[in-house]
C-alpha cells in the first residue's frame, strides 16, 4: 500500500502555512471583541464557530444559555473554573457570539443541533455585558459618555442601559457601596433577556486592600455586589451570569488573590452550575480545526491511521498497552495528522508547568511545528513526537519559553542540530542515520521528559514510550532501540533508570565518569590498579610465585615454578611476534644484571593485544566511579537520592565488568621451549595457549591448561626419568649422576621436562628404586665401589649430593642372606637384620606374673654412619620414633650427640661456618676443643 505523508492530505490554514500568526492570535480578548477591535476569526460570529470545535462542555453550556435566554429554564450562573489556558475566555465568546444575534444561526457552524434540541428555531437579541478584570481599575473610575463609572455595578447598569440605567445606581457607584440584591433585580429584568460575562474577576478584587476604600468601592462592597449580583439573578428567568476564576490558588497569585479565590468560590457555590472542561479527545479537534483548514483525503488519512494500528499490533510486546485496544485506532482518526502521543505529552505533561496554556499553548507551539515541517517538506505519515524540529531556532526557543534556565546547551549538545551529539553518531552510522533514528529518538524524549520535576518518584520516558513516539510503518523498533543504547553511552545530559530516559539540564553521572576518566594518569594509578585487580584473579595454584609485573631481578632465579605476568604494553598477538615474546625473553636471560640459571622454571601470562585498551578504559571507569562515590560520600559532590544509588550501583557494575575484562585480556600462557635435534640445540621457541576467559577462577583454568598440554609435570613415571638418564646423563665411561645434579640440570635447560617440584623428581626415584629395570640407588663411590648401593629396594630418597643414580648393570648382585635365628627379620629390610618390624611377635619365653607393673620408660643409643646419617636418621625416626609419637600421651626426646676429630685440626674458615650454623640451627651447646 502506498501510503501519503500527512502534507499531502491535511493542509495548514495560511497564517501557520506562511509563519505569520502572532501570539495574541491565539489569545482570545473578550474585551476586544466587546469593542469590536479583535482579529476576524475571533469578532466574526461565523468565523469564529467555523475555527471552533463545540465541545461537550461547551455543548451543554450552549444549551443551558439557549433555554435561559428563552425562559426554559437553564442556570443563572455559571462559573467557569478550569486550569490555565483551559478554554475559559474561548467559552465565553461563544456565549458571546451566540446571545449577541447578529448572524442567524444556521451560519453559526454547530449551533443549528443545539437550538434543536431546545425546540427554538431563532435566539432573541440579547443585550451583554462584558466586564473585564484586567480593564478595571479600583481607583480610576472609567468614561462612559459625560459619566465617569467607578464601580462595577455602575459599569453593569451602564453596559445594560446606557445612561438612563446608569442613574438607578448612580448613588451606590458614586460612593462606593453595593446597590443590594432589590435595585439589581429590577435593572435585570428592565433589560433582559441579557448575559453578564465576567473575566478575570481575582485579577481584579485582588488589587483591593481590606479596610481600604477606593472610587471603585472597597474589598468587601464588591464582595457584596457579587453576591447580591448571584442572588438577583434567580428571580430573573431569561438572565445569565458566566464568570471565569483561576482553578489554583497558584494562577490566583497573591495571598489577597487566594483569599479572594476563596471568598467568590463561596458565593458563587451557592448557586453555580458545573461546567465539563475540555477532554483531551476534544482537544484533538480544537487544534485542528485552528491549524488546519481540512482534510482533503480521508480515505488516504484513514489508511494511514490503519496501517499505524496494524504496526503497533504486530509488535505488541515493544510497545504501550494502549497501542493494542481498538479505540486506538480512534484516537488516530480524531488527532489525524498529528499523533496522539504528541497530545498526551502536551496535554498530560507540559500543561503541569507553570506559565504553559493548555489550549493555547498547544496552538502555539505545534504552530510553529507544522510551519517548519511544511517548509522543509516533512514526509512523515504523522507528525510524531520524533518530528519536532528541535534544529531550527524558533521552535526551540518556542519550547524552552516554559521550561526553567539551562536547557539551550542540552539542545545544543545532546538532542538536535549541526553541533549536536545525535548527529555526529548518525553521520558514522549509516543504518541509524537513514531513518535519523538518535535525533528523533532524543526528541521523542526531550518531549516526554523535560517537564518532570527534579523530584518526580517516576522520571523520564519507558523504552515502549519511545518507540511509540518513533516507529512508522515499514520500520523496525530494533534500529530505534539500537539508537537508545548508543544515546545512554554518549549524550552528556541523558539520564537513565529502571527502564525509563530523561534529559536533564544537569549532566549525567555517565557523563560525569567521562570526564573524570581523563583525570587518571597511566603509570601512577593505571598501571597498579591493574596489577591490584590481576593478583586478585590469581592464586598461586601450581606456581611456588606468581609475579604480576614484576621486574626481572626481582623475580628469584632457584627450583621453585613461577608464574611471570607481563604487563599490558607488553601484550601477545597470534598474528606473528610481539612485545610479549621480546619481553618474556629478556626476563629468561637474565635476572636484572645477573644471567638466569633456572629458565625452565619460568612461565608467562600476557595480555590479548587486542583487548588491551578496553582494559585500560574499564579501569578508567573503576577509578572514575570510585572517586565519584568518595566525593559524594565526603559531601563533595552533591548528589541526589537516586544519583547516590546510581554511582554505587554503577561502581558496582564497573567492578565486575572490570574482572570479567581481566579474564578476557590476560587469556595467553606463554611457555619457552627448545628442540634437541642430532645433538643440537634450537633456539628459544615460544608456544601460546589459550586460557578461557569464561571462568571464573583464572588460576585452575591456568592449571588446566598446563596438565592437558603437559607444559608442567605433576606426576612423572620412572620410566621417563630413566629415558631421561640414559640419553643425557649417563655416558659410556659414566655409569652414574648425582640425582640432584638432574634436578638442577632439569630446572635450568628448556629441552628438558618441567617438573612441577622437587617433590615430583623425588617421587619418581622412589617409584622407581622398587624396580631393577630403571636404576639403581647409591649414597657415594669409594675405590670404585658404590656406598650404601641398592637395586629394586623401594626406599624414599633423601636429595642431597651424596644420592647417586646408577646404572642397574653397574651395581653387583648381592650375597643370598645367611640364616640367623637370633633376630628376626623384617620383610622390608632384608639386608638389615637388626632393625625389626615392630609387628612381629618373638617366640614367648615365659609368661610374666599376674600383676607385674609395666614399663614406663625407653631409652636407647645408636651410632650413624656419617656417610648415610640422613638416610639411617630417617629410618630411625619412621620404625622407632613413630611408634611412639602414635601413642597418645607419650613425651619423645631425642638428643644428637656429634663428634668430630681430625689429628691435622681445623681451619678457621671451617670453624667459623660450623660455630654460624650451629647457632642457626639452635644447638644447646657446641665448641671446638685442641
Amino acid at each position: 500500500m502506498n501510503l501519503k505523508p500527512w502534507r499531502e492530505i491535511a493542509v495548514p490554514h495560511e497564517d501557520v502555512l506562511k509563519g505569520t500568526f502572532q501570539q495574541a492570535e491565539f489569545a482570545a480578548d473578550l474585551s476586544r471583541v466587546h469593542d469590536g477591535t479583535a482579529t476576524a476569526e475571533y469578532q466574526d460570529p461565523a468565523l469564529f464557530f467555523q475555527r471552533t470545535f463545540i465541545t461537550e462542555g461547551m455543548r451543554l453550556l450552549l444549551g443551558s444559555v439557549v433555554k435561559r435566554l428563552t425562559g426554559q429554564g437553564g442556570d443563572p450562573v455559571v462559573q467557569l473554573q478550569t486550569a490555565f489556558g483551559g478554554g475559559k475566555t474561548h467559552t465565553m465568546l461563544a456565549v458571546y457570539h451566540l446571545a449577541q444575534g447578529t448572524a442567524p444561526a444556521r451560519d453559526l457552524q454547530g449551533i443549528s443541533p443545539i437550538l434543536d434540541s431546545a425546540g427554538i428555531s431563532e435566539l432573541p437579541s440579547a443585550r451583554i455585558v462584558v466586564i473585564d478584570g484586567n480593564k478595571l481599575s479600583p481607583n480610576q473610575p472609567q468614561k462612559r459618555g459625560k459619566l465617569d463609572v467607578h464601580t462595577m455595578w455602575g459599569e453593569l447598569a451602564w453596559q445594560l442601559g446606557g445612561a438612563s440605567a446608569y442613574e438607578t445606581v448612580r448613588e451606590s457607584d458614586i460612593v462606593g457601596t453595593s446597590p443590594g440584591k432589590e435595585i439589581l433585580t429590577k435593572l435585570l429584568a428592565e433589560h433582559a433577556p441579557c448575559i453578564i460575562l465576567i473575566d478575570e474577576l481575582v485579577a481584579y478584587l485582588r488589587q483591593f486592600e481590606e479596610g481600604k476604600r477606593y472610587t471603585g468601592g472597597s474589598y468587601d462592597s464588591n464582595l457584596s455586589f457579587i453576591q447580591a449580583l448571584t442572588e438577583a439573578l434567580k428571580a430573573v428567568p431569561n438572565a445569565m451570569l458566566l464568570a471565569s476564576l483561576p482553578e489554583s490558588d497558584k494562577e490566583a497569585g497573591s495571598q489577597k488573590g487566594i483569599n479572594a479565590l476563596a471568598a467568590l468560590s463561596h458565593y458563587f457555590g451557592r448557586v453555580q452550575a458545573l461546567w465539563k472542561p475540555v477532554a483531551t479527545e476534544e482537544a484533538f479537534e480544537i487544534v485542528r480545526r485552528r491549524l488546519f483548514t481540512s482534510i482533503s483525503d480521508r480515505t488516504a488519512a484513514d489508511q494511514v491511521c490503519r496501517a499505524f494500528a496494524e504496526l503497533y499490533i504486530g509488535n505488541a510486546t515493544e510497545l504501550p498497552q494502549e497501542t493494542q485496544e481498538s479505540r486506538y485506532y480512534e484516537r488516530l482518526q480524531q488527532a489525524y495528522p498529528i499523533h496522539p502521543e504528541i497530545f498526551a505529552r502536551l496535554y498530560e505533561d507540559w500543561s503541569s508547568l507553570d506559565n504553559f496554556q493548555r489550549t493555547r499553548g498547544v496552538l502555539k507551539l505545534m504552530a510553529r511545528v507544522i510551519h517548519r515541517l511544511w517548509q522543509d517538506g516533512d514526509k512523515d505519515l504523522l507528525i510524531l513526537p520524533s518530528s519536532l524540529p528541535l534544529y531550527d531556532a524558533d521552535t526551540r526557543n518556542e519550547v524552552i519559553y516554559y521550561l526553567p534556565q539551562g536547557w539551550d546547551p542540552v539542545m545544543e549538545r545532546d538532542i538536535d542540530g549541526e553541533r549536536a551529539e545525535t548527529t555526529e553518531i548518525e553521520n558514522r552510522d549509516v543504518r541509524l542515520g537513514s531513518v535519523q533514528a538518535c535525533r528523533r529518538t532524543a526528541r521523542t524524549i526531550f518531549l516526554g521528559s523535560a517537564p518532570s520535576a527534579p523530584n518526580q518518584l517516576s522520571r523520564g520516558l519507558e523504552e515502549n514510550r519511545i518507540l511509540l513516539g518513533c516507529l512508522q510503518p515499514g520500520q523496525q523498533p530494533g534500529v530505534f532501540k539500537d539508537a537508545l543504547r548508543r544515546l545512554a553511552d554518549r549524550l552528556h545530559y541523558l539520564n537513565s533508570a529502571n527502564n525509563r530516559c530523561w534529559f536533564d539540564t544537569r549532566p549525567n553521572l555517565r557523563r560525569e565518569m567521562e570526564e573524570r576518566k581523563k583525570r587518571f594518569q597511566e603509570k601512577e594509578e593505571i598501571l597498579p590498579a591493574i596489577r591490584s585487580r590481576v593478583q586478585q584473579s590469581l592464586g598461586n595454584g601450581p606456581f611456588g610465585g606468581v609475579h604480576v609485573f614484576t621486574p626481572s631481578g626481582d623475580i628469584p632465579d632457584d627450583g621453585a615454578l613461577r608464574l611471570v605476568v607481563l604487563p599490558p604494553d607488553a601484550p601477545f598477538s597470534k598474528t606473528g611476534h610481539t612485545l610479549a615474546q621480546e619481553r618474556a625473553g629478556e626476563m629468561l636471560k637474565s635476572r636484572g644484571d645477573q644471567p638466569r640459571q633456572r629458565q625452565n622454571r619460568l612461565l608467562f601470562l600476557a595480555a590479548e593485544n587486542d583487548t588491551v585498551s578496553r582494559l585500560k578504559d574499564q579501569v578508567r571507569s573503576v577509578l572514575a566511579w570510585q572517586s565519584i562515590v568518595d566525593d559524594s560520600k565526603q559531601l563533595k559532590l552533591n548528589l541526589d537520592q537516586y544519583q547516590t544509588r546510581q554511582a554505587d550501583r554503577s561502581l558496582g557494575e564497573a567492578n565486575d565488568a572490570l574482572k570479567r575484562m581481566v579474564r578476557e585480556t590476560y587469556k595467553w600462557l606463554l611457555a619457552p621451549m627448545q628442540e634437541a635435534r642430532a645433538g643440537a640445540i634450537s633456539a628459544v621457541k615460544w608456544e601460546p595457549f589459550p586460557v578461557n576467559p569464561g571462568t571464573q577462577i583464572l588460576t585452575q583454568e591456568i592449571e588446566r591448561v598446563l596438565k592437558e598440554n603437559e607444559l608442567v609435570i605433576g606426576e612423572w613415571a620412572p620410566i621417563h626419568l630413566a629415558k631421561l638418564l640414559k640419553e643425557w646423563f649417563w655416558k659410556a665411561e659414566s655409569h652414574d649422576v648425582v640425582a640432584l645434579d638432574v634436578w638442577q640440570k632439569m630446572c635450568c635447560y628448556l629441552y628438558l621436562p618441567r617438573l612441577r617440584d622437587e617433590g615430583v623428581f623425588r617421587n619418581a626415584i622412589a617409584a622407581g628404586s622398587g624396580s631393577k629395570d630403571f636404576f639403581g640407588l647409591a649414597y657415594g663411590k669409594e675405590e670404585g665401589r658404590y656406598v650404601g648401593a641398592s637395586l629394586g629396594k623401594s626406599v624414599l630418597p633423601i636429595m642431597d649430593t651424596a644420592l647417586l643414580l646408577v646404572r642397574p648393570e653397574a651395581i653387583p648382585l648381592e650375597e643370598p642372606p645367611t640364616n640367623k635365628p637370633e633376630a628376626p627379620q623384617d620383610p622390608r629390610y632384608p639386608d638389615n637384620p637388626q632393625i625389626a618390624d615392630p609387628t612381629f611377635e618373638s617366640p614367648p619365653t615365659g609368661i610374666a606374673p599376674a600383676g607385674a607393673p609395666k614399663k614406663k620408660r625407653f631409652y636407647a643409643s645408636v651410632d650413624l654412619d656419617p656417610i648415610r646419617a640422613k638416610l639411617q636418621f630417617n629410618e630411625l625416626v619412621d620404625e622407632v620414633v613413630k611408634n611412639f609419637t602414635a601413642k597418645a600421651g607419650t613425651r619423645v626426646r631425642i638428643t644428637i650427640d656429634i663428634e668430630a676429630e681430625n689429628a691435622a685440626g681445623f681451619d678457621t674458615g671451617m670453624e667459623r661456618a660450623v660455630k654460624e650454623n650451629c647457632n642457626v640451627l639452635k644447638f644447646k651447646n657446641a665448641g671446638f676443643e685442641e
